[in-house]
């Protein structure tokens, strides 16, 4: 479950461009997503008696808790004065090391991998479930398998054999393998070609050198709605992709040294995002995701309303954003079986805590 960037190449979920219509692909491309660039350190007072704090996050649908928790005033309501940066899986640790961010908004891949390297982060908050993926077909493969929208799941594995499919990352070849094994396809009979990001996964797509790729959305639904392609399997199609079964989607993440020294800090940060999951859980399940929406158009701009409305309803928004033991055990069985990382995923009680919730 680690989420292509925008900014990381073949690191997190990401972005691109193109003009006219294309242009719109998803502006994230940069980290002028957030409006900002790296790197300061930050957690003092600020002029205006609120703490400054500096937060990495990866620039796709999993940091809207932070843009909600930003927009409706909860981080100043906690006293807090957050800007938010956009990192990759191999720039957010160092920076959270080096108290250039006091917060990093975490993958469960990226967070352990960084344990399993022994470096000294702490998990103090789950607040998105899931694994909002998907695959988009272009259009002259669809029309020659008959692929739409509704497609039943083990028609489509079936048409993916002996295709050419696009990937960001070892993540998410690993996770397009889960759904085709799960379908009695041999993920060896695919063609992949490594691309070094969503924005040339579509180049590639458009001009015929892959028939599919998949990435996070709201990229595949952006395709879509620009008639550029089909999505074929989202997590409603792959319950394998689904938070229960794949576990904890995303993360807040501290140095430990900086919980122990800054209780105070954490404890606010946590409960102005807990504040924005439960705003966001119950919205999006009465179908009232109005606000939500104009939220996530102002942090990730060309992205259709109605691209963002459906990626939202894929991520599963805890009222509550602590995490139990029985979570974790889905969240290692998921990133176990994506076998991307170099030494056996392994998390005790030491590297996760509820201490700071509300």
């Amino acid at each position: 479950m680690t989420h292509d960037n925008p900014a990381a190449g073949t690191a997190r979920r990401g972005a691109r461009p193109r003009p006219g219509r294309g242009r719109r692909l998803f502006a994230l491309a940069s980290a002028a997503v957030f409006g900002s660039t790296l790197l300061t350190a930050c957690g003092s007072d600020s002029s205006d008696g609120l703490t400054s704090l500096t937060v990495g996050a990866g620039g796709n649908i999993y940091d809207m808790p932070l843009q909600v928790a930003e927009a409706n005033g909860y981080f100043r309501a906690q006293g807090l004065k957050v800007k938010l940066v956009t990192l990759t899986a191999s720039t957010g640790p160092a920076a959270l090391h080096a108290d250039s961010v006091q917060f990093l908004h975490d993958s469960p891949t990226g967070f352990l991998s960084a344990v399993s390297k022994g470096i000294p982060e702490i998990a103090v908050a789950a607040d998105g479930g899931g694994n909002p993926l998907g695959i988009v077909v272009g259009k002259k493969f669809a029309q020659r398998h008959g692929l739409t929208a509704r497609t039943p799941a083990a028609q489509v594995a079936k048409a993916l054999a002996d295709s050419t499919g696009g990937i960001s990352s070892a993540n998410t070849k690993a996770e397009a393998g889960i759904f085709l094994k799960a379908h009695g396809v041999d993920p060896g009979e695919v063609k992949w070609a490594t691309l070094p990001s969503p924005a040339a996964d579509k180049a590639a797509l458009n001009s015929g050198q892959i028939d599919w790729f998949i990435t996070n959305e709201p990229i595949p639904l952006q395709v879509q709605s620009g008639g550029d392609g089909v999505v074929v399997a989202d997590p409603d199609k792959v319950p394998e992709w689904s938070a229960e079964q794949a576990g904890y989607g995303q993360f807040v993440v501290a140095e430990k040294s900086y919980a122990t020294d800054h209780p105070e800090i954490v404890t606010k940060f946590v409960t102005a995002v807990q504040r924005a999951t439960d705003y966001m859980g119950t919205h999006v399940r009465a179908g009232k995701d109005k606000t939500l929406v104009s939220v996530a158009q102002k942090a990730l701009p060309g992205v259709p309303a109605e691209a963002l409305r459906s990626s939202l309803r894929q991520v599963e928004w805890p009222r509550k954003v602590s995490m139990t033991a029985a979570g974790w055990t889905s969240t290692l069985g998921f990133v176990r079986s994506l076998d991307t990382l170099a030494k056996d995923p392994k998390i005790t009680s030491a590297d996760w805590t509820n201490t700071y919730l509300p």
